[in-house]
């Protein structure tokens, strides 16, 4: 039996046909997101049109998809299967699950937060596998989080809750895009991580950032990244400062919840060892309780590109 898992982002909406079994994506395929949609229902046709074209494409009976899965960024009540709001996407209010059900797929259909789908396709699928309670926290161009607990999602009141990237962790510090100061999100996303790179390479002009910004095109998230394995001081103080950031966050988020893991996604994660082990050093020395309390593990996430479709497929997992 199969499951479909629609991914949406702001530049493509993809969709893949997964094995309920393996959590192998069988096939996939993407059109563009549009630039705007005039009406609510035209987002829906598009979601639509994608599982369409991954039934065409897989050449599947849709007599064996149990379910669909739709992973959206902005504020989703997953009770009513409605985008309450996506300000990426600019839409309000639309019923995605009952417009699929009425264009004649007469089969379970869930949609909720990206990043609490990301978090559940880790917990089947990826590394988050054998454990009980996690953490996720994906870092990219804001700072996303899921909580499993107990093996089910935790989604706070109307679906609103466990947006663990703005918790504020600097008083009155810089100003978070949601409107507040000192987020999370203002420190440790990919975006902040560019703006810190740049702020360095400003006062440390000898520094070797400057050339491999110059050799990347643009200064990105790994530039002080790849300074830093080179030798580059002013790199590795960009690097150090940034994952003390993230560890802050990690370290309330263990103090709450403690789980039995913490995953890192994002672009972010591909440093592996090189982040998660000053961030598990961090963990162990000021979670609370220290060698008294259950330790908490930091690991990066698994699933890489394959996030979005494997974690809205798992959405029907996690319901049934």
């Amino acid at each position: 039996m199969y499951l479909i898992g629609i991914d949406v982002g702001g530049m493509s909406i993809k969709g893949g046909l997964v094995d309920s079994e393996s959590g192998k994506i069988l096939y996939q395929t993407a059109i563009t997101t549009a630039e705007k949609y005039d009406t609510s229902n035209s987002f829906s046709e598009d979601i639509a049109k994608v599982v369409a074209l991954v039934i065409e494409g897989s050449k599947v009976s849709f007599d064996n998809v149990v379910g669909i899965g739709i992973g959206q960024p902005g504020t989703i009540d997953s009770e009513r299967g409605v985008v309450r709001y996506s300000n990426n996407i600019a839409i309000e209010n639309v019923p995605v699950v009952d417009d699929l059900h009425k264009k004649g797929y007469n089969c379970p259909i869930y949609i909720n937060n990206d990043a609490n789908c990301a978090a559940l396709g880790e917990y089947i699928f990826g590394a988050g596998r054998g454990y009980k309670d996690i953490c996720f926290v994906t870092l990219g161009t804001g700072v996303g989080s899921g909580i499993i607990i107990n093996g089910k999602l935790f989604e706070g009141r109307s679906s609103a809750g466990a947006e663990a990237g703005h918790m504020v962790i600097v008083a009155n510090g810089e100003r978070c895009t949601c409107g507040r100061k000192g987020c999370w999100e203002a420190y440790a996303s990919a975006t902040a991580l560019i703006r810190q790179t740049k702020a360095v390479m400003e006062k440390a002009p000898d520094s070797m950032m400057h050339e491999i910004a110059k050799e990347e095109g643009k200064v990105s998230g790994k530039t002080a990244f790849v300074a830093a394995k080179r030798g580059d001081r002013a790199g590795q103080d960009v690097v150090d400062a940034y994952i003390n950031y993230i560890g802050e966050g990690l370290v309330n988020l263990a103090n709450i919840f403690r789980p039995d893991a913490i995953l890192i996604g994002g672009g972010i994660s591909r440093e592996r060892d090189y982040l998660t082990i000053p961030l598990q050093k961090k963990m162990d020395a000021e979670a609370y309780g220290g060698e008294h309390n259950p330790r908490v593990i930091v690991k990066a996430a698994s699933l890489q590109n394959d996030a979005g479709i494997l974690g809205a497929a798992a959405l029907v997992i996690n319901k049934e």
